[in-house]
């Protein structure tokens, strides 16, 4: 995953998850994930699974894993545009109750111009 996947923005990680989540990208994602834990000081993440089309069960490693890391300052999970195979991966993983789950929720602003804002999704 390129250095873009993952930004930074105040105390949250936004980590733009790959179209398919295998063994193979869980162990880069999660080893810059937790780099930015450590040298950034993050204790939110945000995984965006917009052009995820795949994922086994090393998805859930790769959240369980950061869950433990950032649980200990108080921080969550929140995860966003999850297509519904990934939705019940992780809800069959029991991680649902760890996860904030979170939708897009377009709005008009006063200029009558499309806004996209986040909405808490309800399971």
């Amino acid at each position: 995953m390129s250095q873009q996947q993952y930004q930074v923005i105040r105390d949250f990680l936004c980590i733009k998850m790959p179209k398919e989540i295998d063994h193979h990208h869980a162990e880069t994602i999660s080893r810059r994930a937790d780099q930015f834990i450590c040298q950034e000081k993050v204790n939110n993440i945000i995984f965006d699974f917009e052009e995820t089309d795949f994922m086994d069960s090393s998805g859930i490693g790769i959240i369980a894993g950061r869950y433990k890391k950032v649980q200990v300052f108080g921080g969550k999970i929140y995860v966003v545009n999850a297509g519904v195979q990934v939705k019940r991966i992780l809800s069959l993983s029991g991680l649902q109750q760890y996860i904030i789950w979170m939708k897009k929720d377009r709005k008009k602003n006063a200029e009558g111009r499309s806004q996209v804002t986040w909405k808490r999704e309800e399971n």
